[in-house]
């Protein structure tokens, strides 16, 4: 239901923008189009390796590492997901597909934090933008805050 009304917004406001001016609505079809067609691939790339895991990954393992609690448990999770950065959505979906494996969800709060949040992989391309100091402080607050966040929903759960 929710996409429909999302699918259906999305029509409409084209709908609108075409009417308005359809040359800079072309123009901006034209550019949506060509960064679709550049983040495609990694997208799909991320998809697969994600399902890989999935099914290679043994449920009990996933319960296990997902069940820690505490300051350490949610300090091993938050560096797994601080390892690469992932766009929300492919990070929802991820950390939906462990919930029903039987990950806790105050643990998957702080994975999902850090994979959003965190990216180890992608510091050093940060840190030609933003510097090495603002860099490294970003990442440490964002790593703190996603276990904060873990014990909390720990504590509220």
């Amino acid at each position: 239901m929710m996409s429909a009304v999302l699918y259906g917004g999305t029509a409409l406001a084209v709908l609108v923008s075409w009417r308005l001016d359809p040359e800079k609505t072309k123009r901006a079809l034209r550019i949506g189009a060509k960064s679709l067609h550049g983040l495609a691939p990694r997208i799909l790339g991320m998809v697969v390796l994600i399902g890989l895991v999935l099914a290679l990954v043994p449920p009990e393992v996933i319960r296990k590492l997902f069940s820690h609690g505490g300051i350490g448990g949610f300090s091993l999770v938050a560096a797994i997901g601080s390892i690469v950065t992932m766009p929300a959505p492919i990070a929802f979906a991820l950390v939906g597909s462990l919930f029903k494996l039987g990950a806790a969800p105050a643990s998957l709060a702080t994975f999902v934090t850090t994979l959003t949040m965190v990216g180890v992989m992608t510091a050093p391309m940060e840190i030609s933008c933003f510097g090495k100091r603002f860099t490294l402080l970003r990442q440490a607050l964002s790593f703190v805050v996603a276990i904060v966040i873990g014990v909390a929903m720990g504590v509220l759960l």
